[in-house]
């Protein structure tokens, strides 16, 4: 595997929990084009500064806008911050890469800016599951990066490696995973239903997912660690004290790459595919400078760039990019994904924490 620039290792703590670091500069050369700007909002620490060398002075270049890059808390916290903003009349960032569920709860108090998809020439090449709209079919949301949640163990403790996500559930791994503690981060509600009722449609219902949660919680005495804490569990699969787990694909990918004794498997029912889209404020005065941002961050060469230097899997179809197979590889599958079901952790937030609380974790 190609070692890629430890951009994702950072970002994946940014996601966990990071917080604002504030705005600043992409670049002081942007200054020449201060006629025309834009406050773009990304995850901070290493993620935004891996933007602002690689991403915003190019964008600079081909467009003449000039980019302040804002670093965002991840989670809700910027929606809230957003949200109170607009009431003001007022965006701390006019375009922001902003999380699934954090653009769903958006749309119920309109706080996205429809977007203008003629202006965005790509905008039918960006798969379907990255898009977000408004119940009348505005789009409010369009596909920025993705990243995989894969089924990852131990090379020395298992030598082949698993084809199924049902692995979690053999007997034989008692004691010996490690998953992500939350049902709104997991995702293993969508895990469950994909490999053994056919897929997600079963959450549609209350009673689906208590079904579903039943099935899961057979797996219980085979967990060893629910974690937040992400490094926990990653040094704990590089040494073998919990060889088995859900962990994020391009991580694991760099630790393989490292040396350390670990691989990630897309397994046969597809890896988990989570996103971040890019939404404007409807606060924003600068909504067609924004148009003309993600119509550039939707090009085919600007998502493979975002593959080979940030390490994210694209949000366009895999052949009108120019990555090798093993680029593509280190960041994506051609398996299609498990998707999660966002709208139930906007409609159903409480009563899924409540239950898996009970039946999962407790």
């Amino acid at each position: 595997m190609t070692t890629r620039p430890p951009f994702s290792l950072n970002r994946r703590v940014l996601l966990a929990g990071a917080t604002a670091a504030g705005a600043s500069l992409a670049m002081p050369s942007i200054l020449r084009a201060q006629d025309r700007s834009l406050k773009v909002g990304v995850y901070g620490g290493y993620f935004k500064d891996s933007f602002d060398k690689s991403i915003f002075p190019e964008f600079t270049k081909a467009t003449g806008i000039a980019v302040e890059s804002v670093a965002e808390p991840t989670g809700e916290a910027w929606l809230v911050q957003l949200e109170q903003a607009a009431r003001a009349g007022m965006a701390p960032a006019d375009v922001s890469m902003m999380s699934q569920v954090a653009m769903r709860k958006g749309l119920a108090t309109e706080l996205w800016a429809p977007l203008d998809v003629s202006k965005i020439t790509r905008a039918d090449d960006v798969l379907p599951p990255f898009t977000v709209k408004y119940p009348n079919g505005d789009v409010a949301g369009i596909g920025a990066v993705a990243w995989y949640i894969n089924l990852v163990t131990n090379t020395d403790t298992y030598p082949e490696a698993p084809e199924s996500w049902a692995a979690l559930w053999d007997p034989a791994n008692e004691g010996k995973l490690g998953l992500l503690a939350l049902v709104s981060n997991s995702f293993l509600l969508e895990v469950t239903a994909t490999t053994f009722f056919g897929g997600t449609d079963i959450l549609s219902t209350d009673e689906g997912i208590l079904q579903v949660m039943d099935k899961l919680a057979e797996l219980k005495p085979n967990v060893q660690l629910w974690y937040r804490d992400e490094a926990q569990f990653e040094q704990a699969l590089k040494s073998g004290e919990i060889p088995m787990g859900q962990y994020y694909h391009d991580v694991t990918g760099l630790a393989a790459a490292d040396g350390f004794p670990v691989r990630s498997t897309f397994p046969k029912e597809g890896g988990i595919s989570d996103s971040g889209c890019w939404a404007v404020s409807k606060a924003s005065e600068k909504l067609e400078e924004s148009l003309t941002f993600i119509d550039y961050m939707t090009q085919p060469e600007i998502q493979a760039v975002l593959a080979r230097q940030v390490g994210t899997a694209p949000v366009i179809k895999r052949e009108l990019l120019d990555l090798t197979d093993e680029e593509f590889a280190a960041v994506s599958s051609e398996i299609p994904p498990i998707v999660p079901r966002y709208d139930l952790y906007v409609d159903k937030a409480d009563w899924l924490n409540q239950k898996w609380t009970e039946l999962i974790v407790g």
